[in-house]
């Protein structure tokens, strides 16, 4: 279906309409994480009372689009005045062994499945549910064009974030709490100096190559007695002393 939204910033359009086709609750619903190489998947799924006339809505945008500090205040007043809030989690691990598309998909539907109210539509940045049976709609650029959706992904943005620094704490020196486990050049510095900790998606290929490069590096050629052919030690440590004794000076 072709977006007819032409606003520069989130409303809603999509919100209103529903409602008038009768849906009460619509939700929507948006992930965070899902090109990072290190922690979880978080998805959000939020419901906006109507009608929505909360002058902070104005300042809603993009999770991407804000600062720190007004993703916090909107989460807070967020988490505070919307109808329902439910947040999803799908840690590395999970990720690594049934791929990132069908993690992000478990995560969102985790967090229908915590909305403390049913949602009777579901507004989705970029994919469908086929496993939920609810009416639903993917929309592109949802974060951007839809309110629920972009109230959505600050939600999941913070709560990710916030356990990005806590895991900064548990393993430093990989710098979580400013990349938040992204593919930025400190990030990649650091895995390669460091290796991968615990919570690294292990099968993501720049962590992946990482490991094989460190790998291939640690794995130098050696003798029988562990010492490495190209060190230009003798390979016996007696030959060492053996070349350590002077000769006799020949006789005249």
């Amino acid at each position: 279906m072709k977006e007819t939204n032409t606003s520069p910033f989130p409303n809603l359009d999509e919100e209103t309409s529903l409602r008038a086709q009768g849906y009460e609750f619509v939700a929507g619903i948006d992930e965070v994480g899902r090109g990072a190489l290190a922690g979880p998947v978080v998805a959000a799924a939020v419901i906006l009372p109507h009608p929505t006339n909360f002058p902070w809505l104005a300042l809603v945008r993009d999770s991407k689009e804000l600062d720190s500090k007004k993703r916090e205040a909107l989460f807070d007043l967020i988490s505070k005045q919307a109808v329902a809030v439910g947040i999803g989690i799908v840690p590395h691990h999970i990720i690594d062994s049934i791929n990132i598309l069908r993690a992000t998909k478990l995560a969102m539907m985790q967090a229908i499945e915590k909305l403390p109210k049913q949602p009777q539509f579901l507004l989705i940045d970029r994919v469908t549910l086929s496993q939920c049976p609810l009416p639903q709609k993917g929309i592109t650029r949802g974060d951007k064009l839809c309110l629920s959706i972009a109230c959505a992904s600050i939600v999941a943005k913070v709560t990710r974030d916030r356990m990005m620094a806590e895991f900064d704490q548990i393993y430093p020196g990989y710098g979580f709490a400013r990349h938040k486990g992204y593919g930025t050049r400190e990030h990649l510095s650091c895995l390669q100096k460091l290796g991968p900790c615990p919570i690294h998606r292990l099968y993501f290929a720049p962590v992946r190559n990482i490991i094989t490069s460190r790998s291939s590096a640690s794995l130098v050629a050696c003798d029988s007695e562990g010492v490495p052919i190209s060190s230009g030690r003798p390979k016996n440590p007696a030959q060492a002393k053996l070349s350590e004794v002077p000769r006799d000076k020949p006789t005249r």
